[in-house]
């Protein structure tokens, strides 16, 4: 049969739901969450993708040991649909000509929300139709399937991303600093001995050993730990008020004694580069309001960071 003899199905033939119902199992990777998401039964969700793949003629979501992987088709076609319902949904929110905007998620490690999600905030507030910002937590590890998958509008993280479909840009490079509490160590300067002789607050995601260690390690030396947090958040609560240092990003030491009386030091040990940036999915720097975005901050961010961290 000639291809050209198929029928194409009508769009007014077709429910609007169902496209819901694909977008919501492409982001679950589960019919069993989607029915959860979309307060349906899990029959009606099976249902609903059995619908859709006669009307795609396509499988959509293949089963495997990490739940329903969407074909190639289905990758092609879920920017499309999901602009589309965004489309709809945009003109639901029109009233009295004031539109609420839509909210962008940006992936980034607490550190470098501490230091940029004020100035980030701003700067999407003079963007049309940029209604909201949401700070969603990830790592370098993390961060390239979250941007794939979808989770994120847009990433900034620390290290390189080589995946196909994504784009980035270097904005800085990170270094780090010492914070401690001058009201119990009144010093302008960090030694090795003074370094050494003193206990830590490691910031750590193992909260064996961390960054700092490597690097004592390496010229054959340990230091003494008294306490160990993932939470950059939690640091200030744990130096202040004892004698220990704690070493982390520069970015998010000056930040954090910027807003507490803590106090940033240099450390007396030195750091591997390391670069940070931006990414963001190729086909996403097509949407105007994360374009402006972006744009804003490849202008803004690396004067902000130099200026924060001299």
């Amino acid at each position: 049969m000639n291809t050209s003899d198929i029928c194409q199905p009508d769009i007014r033939d077709i429910d609007l739901n169902l496209l819901n119902v694909f977008l919501t199992v492409y982001d679950e990777r589960s019919a069993t969450k989607a029915a959860e998401r979309l307060r349906l039964t899990q029959a009606s969700v099976s249902n609903k993708i059995a619908e859709l793949r006669r009307i795609y003629r396509d499988p959509l979501f293949k089963r495997t040991g990490r739940g329903l992987l969407p074909t190639s088709f289905a990758d092609r076609i879920y920017p499309f649909v999901r602009d589309s319902l965004s489309c709809v949904q945009s003109s639901l929110r029109l009233q009295d000509n004031d539109y609420i905007g839509r909210t962008i998620i940006i992936g980034l490690s607490d550190d470098f929300e501490l230091a940029f999600s004020s100035h980030i905030s701003k700067f999407a507030k003079n963007i049309t139709g940029c209604g909201r910002i949401h700070f969603k937590q990830t790592n370098s590890h993390l961060v390239s399937e979250a941007l794939l998958t979808r989770s994120f509008d847009l990433a900034l993280t620390a290290g390189g991303y080589t995946e196909e479909g994504i784009s980035s840009l270097a904005l800085g490079s990170c270094n780090y600093a010492c914070l401690i509490d001058p009201d119990v160590l009144d010093i302008d300067a960090i030694s090795l001995p003074f370094y050494l002789a003193h206990e830590h607050v490691m910031l750590s995601a193992s909260g064996l050993f961390g960054i700092v260690d490597d690097v004592l390690a390496s010229i054959g030396l340990t230091r003494k730990v008294r306490t160990s947090t993932t939470h950059f958040a939690a640091i200030p609560y744990l130096v202040k008020g004892t004698d220990c240092i704690s070493t982390i990003p520069k970015h998010a030491a000056k930040a954090i004694a910027k807003m507490t009386s803590l106090r940033c030091l240099d450390a007396p040990i030195e750091f591997p580069s390391q670069n940070f940036g931006i990414a963001w999915r190729n086909f996403a720097g097509r949407d105007r309001v994360i374009k402006e975005l972006i744009d804003t901050l490849k202008k803004e961010l690396p004067a902000i960071y130099a200026e924060l961290c001299n």
